[in-house]
């Protein structure tokens, strides 16, 4: 039972990092995001760190994709759709495969690592992330059960 708890707070407190990374964004609430800095302000979400925190030998790439209205589209529904279905325990299959890869995009635009040349938060992440969907993680205090049996995710699977 002690597992289970551990298993479903961490999954919860996964989701709640993507999250709360998203509403930060939206409303600037004055941590990453300071007040007047916000998407709902006019301001990209990713030109901050796409065109100032981006590092080695894939700056170039990530600094030109920074303050792009499709890229600031589809990194915050990544946040918000990773984060939503992380802490209600569905979608296990797509959030843990697109929560996956946005943390290797990040992880990609300030590469190498700065305190650590080998491992960082976001391969940590990552590595979490993919243990969550192995212990299927979204049936402890979480709707996974329901989720499955629903009509369109057993016509879908990949919506597990």
């Amino acid at each position: 039972m002690k597992q289970q708890l551990y298993i479903g707070l961490l999954r919860i407190s996964m989701g709640f990092i993507f999250l709360w990374a998203f509403l930060d964004k939206v409303f600037g609430l004055g941590y990453a995001t300071v007040a007047g800095k916000s998407w709902l302000d006019g301001v990209s979400p990713t030109v901050g760190f796409l065109k100032f925190g981006t590092t080695g030998p894939f700056k170039s790439i990530f600094m030109s994709m920074a303050g792009n209205p499709i890229v600031d589209w589809l990194f915050m529904l990544g946040l918000l759709g990773v984060g939503t279905a992380l802490v209600l325990g569905i979608g296990k299959k797509l959030s843990t495969m697109s929560g996956s890869l946005l943390l290797l995009l990040m992880l990609l635009a300030a590469f190498p690592p700065k305190n650590n040349p080998f491992v960082d938060e976001h391969i940590i992440y990552i590595f979490v992330l993919q243990l969550l969907l192995q212990l299927h993680s979204g049936e402890v205090f979480g709707l996974g059960k329901w989720w499955n049996d629903t009509s369109i995710v057993k016509k879908f699977s990949f919506l597990k």
